[in-house]
């Protein structure tokens, strides 16, 4: 595990990847039940750096972002970390963090996701 994150990426990527196979998102809270760590908002910004380092790992690979299939229970869409952190930049989009624009866009990266892990099930 790399020093300071919460979870080892290698075990969150794996988790991640077995969820965009099964074509599903994951919740913050159940993301981090399965790595042993019960919900808090530190906790959530803790998860929120190895996703980081999981999406900037993915990019270099040439395969598409995970960290948007993690997601708020509330609404499914992922949180304000995600909006902030230049991926809405790099996809071209400006708007609200939620509504169906936000949505939309979340729904498209997912199923890039979904798409790609169920036909490389390797991980």
């Amino acid at each position: 595990m790399s020093a300071g994150l919460l979870a080892d990426p290698a075990v969150v990527r794996k988790r991640l990847i077995e969820s965009a196979a099964a074509g599903e998102s994951i919740t913050y809270s159940e993301l981090l039940a399965a790595l042993g760590h019960g919900f808090t908002r530190p906790k959530m910004r803790a998860l929120c750096k190895v996703l980081t380092v999981i999406d900037e790992e993915a990019a270099e690979l040439g395969e598409p972002e995970l960290a948007v299939l993690v997601v708020r229970q509330s609404d499914g869409l992922p949180g304000q970390g995600w909006w902030v952190g230049g991926k809405t930049v790099f996809h071209g989009y400006d708007g609200l963090w939620t509504g169906p624009a936000a949505a939309k866009l979340v729904r498209k990266l997912q199923r890039e996701a979904f798409e790609y892990w169920a036909n490389h099930p390797t991980g």
